[in-house]
């Protein structure tokens, strides 16, 4: 199920089991848009721009700016993994473009699942570049909330592959999803050719230590924002929305594309 909420707060995103919670931030009530909206979406780790090739075209034949970001050893980024062993270095592609940008342009960010630090890096550096930022299954970290508390649970999960580039006895420096964690847990509702194009493109992630992503995601609540960051049941109780929405049948993997299209451009647009 995708599942979208609104609440004073903004929208949250977040999963359970197969359900899928959207968050929007702003930082700027306001921000305005006017005509075409310009949007940046950022990938989940071991992907790429390329995972977001439906919403992609949906948003451009629509009329829409869509910058689909590559970040460091990801996707068509020249770089490998054990080439970019400090975290900010990892997100240096999205602040790079962030940075680009003329002064008086505003963006929707959306990020997906690991993607939601890159654009929390990108929302807390340029607040007032952003009309919104949207978090799709993604980890939202916040002020008082450490970033890294669901990075590790997938390490050893069915057929995920890692190494030790520092030695057996050292943690370990790189992960690759596996082909049977991509099919049963990640594109389980997904049509077959999205699995087996992201067999053929998934890359290896460096496994950044605690420490150096804590140092790199710094959140003020002056920039940041002050945004609830709870699992939708929890906020459901002790938050209760202004508005919920939900999409039926979506994998973790967005396998409903025109809905979450739909979603993202209703968000953008308020």
């Amino acid at each position: 199920m995708l599942s979208l909420q609104y609440s004073q707060f903004g929208y949250k995103l977040t999963i359970i089991d197969n359900q899928v919670v959207l968050i929007l931030v702003f930082p700027y009530a306001d921000a305005i848009l006017s005509g075409p909206n310009n949007i940046v979406l950022v990938h989940t780790g071991c992907q790429g721009a390329w995972s977001w090739y439906k919403i992609v075209e949906l948003m451009t034949s629509s009329g829409h700016n869509v910058t689909a970001i590559d970040l460091g050893a990801s996707g068509n980024n020249p770089k490998q993994a054990l080439e970019i062993p400090r975290f900010f270095d990892y997100l240096s592609p999205l602040m790079e473009f962030m940075a680009s940008l003329p002064a008086d342009k505003k963006v929707v960010l959306v990020g997906h699942s690991l993607g939601g630090l890159a654009i929390s890096k990108a929302v807390e550096t340029f607040p007032e570049k952003i009309s919104s930022a949207v978090f799709v299954t993604a980890l939202m970290p916040g002020p008082t909330l450490n970033e890294s508390i669901s990075c590790s649970a997938v390490l050893p999960e069915l057929d995920n592959r890692v190494t030790y580039d520092n030695g057996p006895t050292s943690p370990p420096t790189t992960l690759i999803l596996g082909w049977k964690l991509l099919a049963s847990n990640l594109y389980q509702l997904s049509p077959i050719k999205d699995w087996t194009m992201t067999t053929k493109l998934v890359k290896s992630l460096y496994l950044y230590h605690a420490e150096d992503v804590s140092k790199d995601i710094v959140l003020s609540r002056k920039r940041y924002g002050s945004v609830r960051r709870q699992f939708q049941r929890w906020m459901i109780e002790n938050n209760p929305p202004n508005e919920v929405e939900e999409i039926s049948g979506s994998d973790y993997m967005m396998s409903k594309p025109q809905q979450l299209f739909t979603t993202l451009m209703r968000i953008a647009n308020k």
